[in-house]
């Protein structure tokens, strides 16, 4: 697979970076997507794991078909058997009406569930039906009924150490793991954080009509240091707040540790060795970086371009209400 089409995805679904740990799961969601294989994406809260599901749909033959995601989560433990299933009338109190659950709603579509590893164990043995047999039975039935769904899950915990437990079945596990993709932290994937950061930058500057943050030289250095434990998410929120609340466009060492939680655990060792930690920033890197500093003082231009015509504008209708009278 060419590089082409990795970037190609990440233009899609507007993936920035270029760790070869990231380009590496982009790959393989890019292969397995050509297949009809269960999916088991693992990484850290904040890594973007949704993202990667919608590639491996958008790049399968089902594209055209319903993409439905799923927080297991989220769902109360005495209700996920409706949603994912689907129920009959009278199945429980409030049944006022049969209930398609969403895997019909996805038929010939891809499902993704997210937080897997807190399912019921219950539930687990009903998802091991569909993806063994290709069927679901509604809550308060007994009737078989077939569906063909693509099954993506994802996990933030360490699943294994779920079936050791006894909190997750085995045989779900492997028939999950057909397909294993890890998605890397913030932390191991060097350079990517500074573009994401003046990705952000721009979004945000856009979103409130501002001129975008920059970092100097040595604000880089501290932020490229510290260990994002609530990764791209954290990242994004950290710069939302920097651009509303700090007049100084360019954000020096002192300014963003007043954004960063003051624990030195977050931070990596400074005794160590930079590259043991952060990858070399490769020529296609740097060239990333420096067009997005280049949309930046575009932006600024455009900003004092319009300012200036504004006020010729402004000039010229004085000037004009003056030779009228």
């Amino acid at each position: 697979m060419n590089n082409s089409q990795i970037d190609r995805a990440k233009l899609n679904f507007g993936i920035i970076g270029n760790s070869k740990l990231l380009d590496r799961a982009i790959e393989i969601s890019l292969l397995v997507a050509q297949t009809d294989l269960s999916v088991l994406i693992t990484g850290e809260n904040g890594t973007g794991k949704e993202s990667i599901s919608k590639i491996i749909h958008h790049f399968s033959q089902r594209k055209n078909n319903k993409f439905i995601s799923i927080n297991c989560g989220a769902i109360p433990e005495g209700t996920i058997d409706s949603e994912l299933f689907g129920h009959d009338k009278g199945a429980f109190t409030g049944a006022d009406n049969s209930r398609k659950g969403y895997f019909e709603e996805v038929d010939n579509g891809t499902i993704f569930l997210d937080e897997i590893g807190e399912m019921p164990l219950e539930t687990q043995v009903k998802l091991l039906r569909v993806l063994e047999n290709k069927e679901i039975i509604h809550v308060g039935s007994s009737k078989v009924q077939k569906v063909n769904v693509r099954v993506i899950a994802a996990t933030n915990v360490d699943i294994i150490k779920k079936v050791s437990e006894g909190k997750f079945r085995e045989d779900l596990y492997y028939r999950l793991n057909t397909v294993p993709i890890k998605i890397p932290p913030l932390r191991d994937r060097g350079n990517d954080v500074i573009l994401l950061f003046i990705k952000f930058a721009l979004d945000f500057a856009a979103k409130y009509k501002t001129d975008a943050i920059t970092l100097s030289e040595d604000s880089e250095n501290l932020l490229t240091k510290y260990q994002f434990p609530g990764n791209i998410r954290q990242l994004k929120n950290i710069v939302e707040q920097i651009s509303i609340l700090e007049k100084k466009r360019i954000i020096t060492p002192e300014v963003l540790e007043r954004y960063l939680p003051e624990n030195e655990k977050m931070f990596l060792s400074l005794n160590r060795n930079k590259d043991d930690y952060i990858e070399d920033i490769s020529e296609d890197n740097e060239k990333v970086k420096l067009l997005y500093k280049m949309i930046i003082e575009l932006k600024k231009e455009n900003n004092e371009i319009k300012k200036i015509l504004s006020d010729l504008i402004g000039s010229k209708a004085v000037n004009d209400r003056m030779l009228n009278n």
